[in-house]
């Protein structure tokens, strides 16, 4: 009996400790639940929270509308239309490739252009949504409304993309807007931007991109299992890109475009008392609509393979050897040195001899005795060979400076072109050649390595026409909000004060106007009826040629150029026309000024338009003024070896 009671109390206390041990256990782990619980239900309950609203709710971007774009009068040229777009949101779909076959069948797009878009949404919060393509067309639009029960995270977005209200009209100068890329997402100039978001790639729509673009804003919405909107929960409005107001005339311009027919090539107007460019024309041109969706292989084909170039923004970026236009700078210099004036004569025989070397001129008959006002009715080379010899090519450089040329001018366009005024020193750095004076013989008459851009040389005859004030060239006349409020409203800029004599100004001007009004100018094609037009013919070499009989390859051929301003007595206004392989500057480029010209004088009621009053082509013409015999004007052969 004794025995049984010890053992009975050997057992109890172990028993005891058992409870405790499993008491202490089922505490703990009481304790972690409950620890578990606290930071599920109070440490993390915000992010939790996150997480399930964003599987229910979601942002939809709302793109803003960018801001119209107009001429000086007022007329639309670009402005905006709906477009839809196709996005996914990545964290409501289960199966992506089975998504982007489907979305490949659908739309007509290739599979792994899809692809790419997805991949480019990579590293965003995945409720946000990934534009996939672009431009849909209603077709596609009502087929994927139908198969969106089928379509897990699709969701068609509308935004605004350009619509160009001229069509084709003033390209290069607007430029397109296109989908924004990595690189550009990437750099500091496009923080905010999102991948899918339109943006300026070329001329006002990427110089004034920032400006134009406006602030998107967004739309948090609530949506059931299926992504079918139930209820918008808050809105953040976007905010619509200012406007502008450009310098461009378009009738002005529609002219200008009109009058190169097929021909490549580039036209700039100036108002010579302020710099606003009227009109600014590169010839072909393309279609800026094709850049916003997706561009056709066959018209991209086209575009690169036509010889002429029509992507190229010829009056910009065009650079260009001046030929005989710039002998007016040859001729300001040489009065202002003291080397010639009005009566000052050169013999010329048809070439000049120089060293080993015969520079020829254009008319291999020679022109006779010449003095500055006849050197430049008929661009007489031999005249401004010897007026170049004894100048220098410093010195023709500096008269050059004078009137701001050899630099871009600052359009407020990018990527302008500065040009190339030569000099001594730039030979010796560029060439490690020394500069010869057989150099600048071909500089005097604007061949060897001058070069200006169309919009250098209308500033340039715009300067002459001032007497020496060079305005900087601008496209923007002011900038307004949605309301047609004034934001910002653009002055005239001057460049540069010349410093060069009115009287050498009056002296070169007196020859300029003989080249369009007087018998055997070179420029007679550009009269215009009731004006007095003062200008320059000029031919530039692309390639030397020795045997110029029979066909010449077009891309061999010389430039044609012509500068103008008018009115003589007081000047309004200055045009520069250049005609890629146009041969001669008279016959092919001073007809297309003259028409420019009078499609500014018509829209000032000075001019009568043919096309209404039906006058016959000698009303074109001043009374008792030859118009030139077709044939050679002033084409420059270059130099000839002897």
């Amino acid at each position: 009996m004794s025995d049984k009671i010890l053992i009975r109390q050997t057992h109890e206390p172990r028993k005891q400790r058992q409870v405790i041990i499993l008491s202490c256990f089922v505490a703990a782990l009481f304790f972690l639940l409950l620890t578990r619980l606290w930071y599920l239900q109070i440490v993390k309950a915000e992010d939790f929270q996150n997480k399930s609203e964003s599987n229910r709710l979601r942002l939809v971007p709302v793109a803003a509308s960018r801001g119209t774009i107009f001429d000086r009068n007022g007329a639309v040229l670009v402005s905006n239309r709906p477009s839809f777009s196709v996005a996914v949101i990545p964290q409501e779909v289960r199966d992506r490739d089975a998504l982007l076959n489907q979305l490949s069948a659908y739309l007509g797009i290739d599979r792994a252009e899809l692809l790419e878009k997805w991949e480019k949404g990579k590293g965003r919060a995945r409720y946000y949504p990934i534009v996939l393509a672009s431009g849909i067309t209603r077709d596609q639009l009502e087929l994927l409304e139908e198969k969106r029960l089928w379509l897990p995270g699709i969701e068609i977005e509308v935004k605004p993309v350009r619509q160009y209200e001229v069509g084709e009209l003033a390209s290069h100068l607007l430029g397109y807007i296109g989908e924004i890329s990595d690189e550009e997402l990437k750099s500091a100039g496009y923080a905010g931007y999102n991948s899918g978001d339109y943006i300026g790639k070329s001329g006002i729509e990427k110089s004034w991109e920032e400006l134009l673009h406006g602030k998107d804003g967004g739309r948090q919405i609530e949506v059931d299992a299926r992504g079918r909107i139930l209820r918008t929960i808050s809105e953040n409005p976007p905010v619509v890109g200012s406007s502008l107001v450009l310098t461009i005339d378009g009738e002005l311009q529609k002219r200008a475009e009109q009058s190169f027919g097929e021909q490549a090539g580039a036209a700039v107007v100036l108002d010579v008392n302020t710099g606003e460019i009227l009109a600014f024309a590169s010839n072909p041109d393309f279609d800026p609509a094709l850049f916003a969706g997706r561009m056709p292989p066959e018209k991209w084909a086209e575009y690169l393979e036509d010889k002429r170039h029509p992507l190229e923004n010829k009056a910009l970026k065009g650079q260009y050897p001046p030929g005989s236009t710039f002998k007016i700078i040859t001729a300001l210099a040489g009065l202002e040195e003291g080397i010639i004036n009005e009566h000052s004569s050169v013999v010329c025989k048809g070439s000049y001899t120089l060293g080993g070397s015969k520079f020829g001129c254009w008319d291999r008959k020679g022109h006779g005795t010449v003095n500055l006002k006849r050197a430049l009715k008929e661009s007489c080379d031999v005249y401004f060979y010897q007026l170049g010899e004894k100048l220098g090519i410093d010195k023709i450089a500096a008269y050059s400076r004078a009137l701001s040329l050899g630099a871009p001018m600052g359009v407020g366009l990018d990527n302008e072109k500065g040009g190339l005024i030569p000099t001594s020193e730039w030979k010796q750095k560029r060439h490690k050649k020394k500069w010869l004076p057989g150099d600048t013989l071909p500089a005097s008459i604007g061949q060897g390595y001058v070069l200006m851009t169309p919009i250098q040389l209308a500033s340039m005859i715009a300067s002459v026409a001032t007497d020496g004030t060079v305005y900087r060239p601008h496209l923007v006349k002011r900038i307004i909000d949605r309301d047609g409020r004034v934001l910002k409203e653009f002055k005239p800029e001057i460049l540069n004060r010349s410093g060069i004599s009115s009287r050498s100004f009056r002296l070169v001007k007196e020859g300029l106007s003989a080249v369009v009004n007087d018998a055997g100018g070179t420029g007679g094609q550009a009269r215009v009826y009731n004006v007095r037009v003062a200008g320059k013919t000029g031919t530039s070499q692309v390639v030397k040629l020795r045997d110029r009989k029979g066909g010449i390859p077009y891309q061999y051929r010389d430039h044609a150029l012509f500068v103008a301003f008018a009115p003589y007595e007081k000047p309004e206004v200055a045009v520069a026309v250049v005609i890629e392989h146009g041969e001669h500057g008279g016959s092919a480029a001073a007809p297309i000024a003259g028409s420019i010209l009078r499609a500014y004088f018509e829209g000032k009621g000075i001019v009568r338009n043919p096309a209404k009053t039906g006058p016959k082509q000698a009303l074109e013409e001043p009374a008792g003024v030859e118009s030139p015999a077709s044939g050679p004007d002033d084409a420059q052969p270059g130099q000839e070896e002897q």
